[in-house]
């Protein structure tokens, strides 16, 4: 269907039954719409509480005891007059009991036997009286709202697993928006209409799965799944205690999690959000800001088992064909066509020796694929088999992490295991057992995989000053970093721009610099990251960026779709363009990973950290100034007239102080980046061209080689002399500040101040950096420290891969 609205910011909510179980849980939805939901939202609901239960009871009870059968139905008749007793008032409340009325007398008139067409009409009572409630509800408390059957524009077939058809149920709801825009539209789940007119109930979860092709339909830009838990966790956690809620799970993992029947998820419900645009979210309607889950679109390397999961109710299919048959062809065959039909089984184990195909199945799926296997009128002795149970392991990569598929191996060597299978995906394992006890399993193997020692692997690219000072401090501080994450840290690859020293079982801190020469390869600037994204064994894949490389920044986007993690030093993408800078951060989002830049700027000094705590705590920042560079900083406090500013740069040069070419210190370029980085963590918009630089190196000295720009450095200090005799005549000092001020307007140059200023009273290579914001507006914070050197600026290295373990 090729058709869609046009783009909007509609949202849609779900509410299951515990979400609406008794009147206070439709107060509490009643708040939540009104803090998270707009005008013209779309609201899907379920039966509240155990209705669908109780006239499941109902209709079963017609066949055998007409008493017993009124007996439930009194007792629903009385739990919806409670609802609204509790709930209205006036004539909203007087009109959902003439309704209710007419409705339970009619139910009261069923007479067995009951077509399949006359027993789902009962069961989708339940879904209706919650939509008619829950809208005069929001009525009542003066938000537009109109209940809507989603039998007048949801059409599907009679099925085992009914599917709606989108493309007959687009034009129809197309008009149904229409209808009632600028209301909240309390739609019915669980039920469409066939052709015949006739009510088709969508299956298990099937409110879950309406409420997603609903939001398909109508182009919503989210979904949010409200029901009793905050989202998906790594195992159940009213059976594991210490079981982790998870804030973002692929969309493919979480999709096979629920082929696996867990209860959370439903392999339908994600078929919609799979082929649209529609973000889909999982939250808990009683703690609202208890944390959620968020379903993405990445398909970044995964690296292994986020969840644990089990079943209790399995049964086995078990296929017996004819020695004669080409048997790998008929179980494709088998495979294929159940697939096709969307029953696709648990996990299966094929014995060619035995010419048998296994298949595990729920109990609720079982029937339909049993019916399936006989109707296409597979040539094979087909026998049914029960009392089994089911666990797994569940996360791409799994199958390749040789760590979780040792530990989930080890913790089920002692249990009844029947078989335990690799999907084709590779994003589960899954054991199969006799009838057992699988909560004692969970646990077990859940405290297995997920609370054994995680292993990160790091990559440093770039060995010189700051990087060979890094892997001094690395050795220095790996144990005590380890220790204190409960996690292991492996230095797995060097990498400079010619060649590249890889090894995915670590390499020594010490030897890096005496080995590196005999053991790197060439490297091509792509192969590197390959492996690096390749690697199997380690939780977590960290590069470290202490160069000053353009190549590498434009890089950061292909380090994203790796599923690695970025800490930098390097500050060319932080103050690229911002189409190029919000690409970077976009990239990393999407892929769940992290990009830290601290040592970007001030180098050990916790500048970028403090100004975005500023403005996430609500402080608008309005202007910033200072001295960036601790290499400017240490020239002009040298720079006195007695000794010639060409010799204190070759000086600072010699002591490390200076980039590789000093000349990217002397244009202003790193000063620009750092204001650029700076004014975007603040929240300020600018770009890197829009800065006015200043820069100290003349033209005649910007293409030369590093060696005939040493040559010919005097020029640079004749340039200076005669400013600095200007500033000496005044009282004053030289010295280059950077500001960013009110009206906009970006500059970084040389300026004389007065030496009582605060910016000219400095240590050498010490930074400062004065900002101004609604907070503090006539007395600027201001953070002062070393800002140069490779010590400090590799201690800003290891201080954010501290942070960034704190997050795995």
């Amino acid at each position: 269907m090729t058709q869609s609205f046009a783009a909007s910011s509609r949202q849609l909510h779900k509410f299951g039954g515990s979400s609406l179980a008794d009147p206070e849980c439709y107060k509490r939805v009643v708040n939540i719409l009104k803090d998270y939901s707009g005008n013209d939202d779309l609201i899907v609901v379920s039966a509240a509480g155990k209705t669908t239960n109780k006239l499941i009871a109902f209709t079963e009870a017609l066949s055998k005891d007409g008493r017993v059968a009124h007996e439930h139905l009194q007792a629903l008749r009385q739990f919806q007059f409670d609802l609204i007793d509790a709930l209205l008032t006036g004539s909203e409340a007087e009109t959902l009991r003439q309704i209710l009325v007419e409705e339970f007398a009619a139910l009261g008139d069923c007479l067995y036997p009951l077509s399949e067409a006359d027993k789902a009409a009962i069961l989708g009572h339940g879904e209706v009286w919650s939509s008619r409630l829950l809208a005069a509800l929001l009525r009542q408390s003066e938000l537009q709202a109109v209940a809507q059957d989603a039998r007048a524009f949801l059409r599907a077939e009679m099925g085992t697993q009914p599917e709606v058809d989108r493309a007959r149920s687009y034009p129809l709801i197309k008009e149904v928006l229409a209808q009632h825009a600028h209301h909240r539209i309390v739609i019915t789940g669980f039920m469409a209409q066939s052709d015949e007119g006739e009510t088709v109930l969508l299956g298990r979860n099937g409110s879950d799965y309406s409420a997603t092709v609903i939001g398909a339909l109508a182009d919503v830009s989210a979904v949010t799944i409200w029901s009793d838990v905050a989202g998906v966790y790594s195992a159940d956690p009213r059976v594991v205690s210490d079981a982790c809620l998870l804030p973002l799970l692929r969309l493919d993992e979480a999709s096979e999690l629920a082929r696996l029947a867990a209860p959370v998820l439903h392999s339908r419900t994600l078929q919609p959000v799979a082929q649209s645009v529609t973000e889909l979210n999982l939250r808990c309607s009683h703690e609202p800001e208890s944390g959620s889950t968020k379903i993405e679109r990445v398909l970044a390397s995964g690296r292994g088992a986020k969840i644990i999961t089990s079943h209790d109710d399995v049964l086995l299919i078990e296929l017996s064909f004819a020695t004669g048959h080409d048997f790998q062809r008929v179980k494709a065959e088998v495979l294929q066509g159940l697939k096709r039909a969307q029953l696709e089984p648990l996990a299966y184990e094929a014995q060619a020796d035995q010419f048998r195909l296994r298949l595990a199945y729920t109990g609720e799926i079982v029937g339909g694929a049993l019916s399936q296997l006989q109707d296409t009128a597979i040539e094979a002795e087909i026998k049914l088999k029960e009392g089994y149970s089911l666990i797994a392991a569940v996360g791409a990569g799994v199958t390749k992490n040789a760590n979780h598929c040792f530990g989930f191996y080890q913790k089920l060597k002692q249990s009844p295991v029947e078989f335990i299978a690799e999907t084709d995906s590779g994003l589960s394992l899954v054991a199969l057992l006799r009838k057992s006890e699988t909560a004692p399993l969970l646990k077990a193997v859940h405290t297995q995989l997920f609370q054994a020692q995680k292993r990160v692997a790091v990559a440093l690219c770039g060995k010189g000053n700051i990087g060979s000072s890094w892997l001094s401090l690395f050795k220095q501080q790996k144990l005590d970093l380890e220790r204190r994450r409960g996690m292991s840290f492996d230095l797995v690859a060097v990498i400079d721009s010619q060649t590249y020293w890889f090894d995915e079982k670590g390499i020594d801190e010490q030897s890096v610099l005496e080995r590196f020469e005999d053991e790197a390869v060439e490297n091509d600037g792509s192969v590197w990251l390959h492996q690096l994204g390749s690697l199997q064994g380690y939780d977590e894949v960290v590069v470290l960026d202490v160069t000053a490389s353009k190549a590498l920044a434009m890089q950061y986007v292909d380090i994203a779709a790796h599923g690695i993690h970025l800490i930098s030093a390097n500050k060319v993408a932080g103050s690229a363009s911002s189409d190029y800078y919000h690409l970077v951060q976009d990239a990393f989002a999407k892929t769940s990973r992290h990009w830290l830049y601290n040592a970007t700027v001030g180098a050990g000094l916790p500048i970028n950290h403090t100004v975005r705590d500023l403005r996430e705590s609500g402080d608008e920042i309005v202007a910033l100034s200072g001295i960036f560079s601790g290499t400017l900083s240490w020239l002009f406090q040298q720079f006195d007239g007695t000794i010639p500013f060409s010799e204190l740069v070759d000086l600072a040069w010699q002591q490390g102080l200076t980039e590789p070419d000093p000349r990217s210190d002397l244009d202003g370029s790193d000063v620009m980046r750092k204001l650029v980085i700076l004014a975007r963590e603040s929240g300020l918009d600018i770009e890197p061209d829009s800065v006015v630089v200043e820069s100290l190196v003349p033209e005649e000295l910007t293409s030369l080689s590093l060696d005939e720009f040493f040559n010919q450095a005097s020029l640079l200090s004749e340039l200076l002399a005669e400013r600095l005799e200007k500033a000496q005549r005044e009282d004053k000092v030289l010295r280059y500040v950077a500001r960013l001020d009110k009206d906009g307007k970006a500059y970084v140059g040389i300026e004389a101040l007065s030496k009582e200023h605060a910016l000219a009273n400095l240590l050498p290579c010490d930074n400062i950096f004065a900002i101004e914001s609604k907070w503090y507006k006539d007395n600027p914070l201001v953070i002062r420290g070393p800002g140069a050197g490779r010590e400090v600026t590799a201690g800003a290295i290891q201080s954010d891969l501290n942070l960034l373990s704190s997050f795995f």
